[in-house]
């Protein structure tokens, strides 16, 4: 038995390694994540909306049929869901591409950690 060490335990300094190595995984794969751009639209179609996975607006495209004079609530609604369906399918991406390396976290057994 190694000295401090109990029976059974898994060696301190391989979990810690194992913990930096996820670590640095799950950092390059929030860099990734920040550049991805992910597209959304409301109306069929009408209005296009691109974000970034950071939640930065890119662009931002109107079909000239939606836009009415008469009618501007319409239109703002259309951006108002074209932008809030890109954020909702970035966190979609985010949880699919973090959900295994969060997972892998949870599963470290490493005593202490609050995750």
């Amino acid at each position: 038995m190694q000295p401090g060490g109990m029976p059974g335990m898994p060696d301190m300094g391989q979990l810690l390694a194992q913990a930096q190595q996820m670590q640095q995984q799950l950092m390059a794969m929030q860099a990734e994540l920040a550049e991805a751009e992910i597209e959304g639209e409301a109306g069929g179609g009408l209005v296009k909306a691109t974000v970034k996975g950071s939640g930065e607006l890119v662009a931002l495209t109107i079909d000239p049929k939606v836009v009415d004079p008469e009618d501007v609530e319409t239109l703002q609604d259309l951006v108002i869901g074209a932008i809030a369906d890109a954020g909702n399918k970035a966190q979609e991406l985010t949880a699919q591409k973090l959900g295994p390396l969060a997972g892998g976290l949870g599963g470290s057994g490493i005593p202490g950690l609050p995750f």
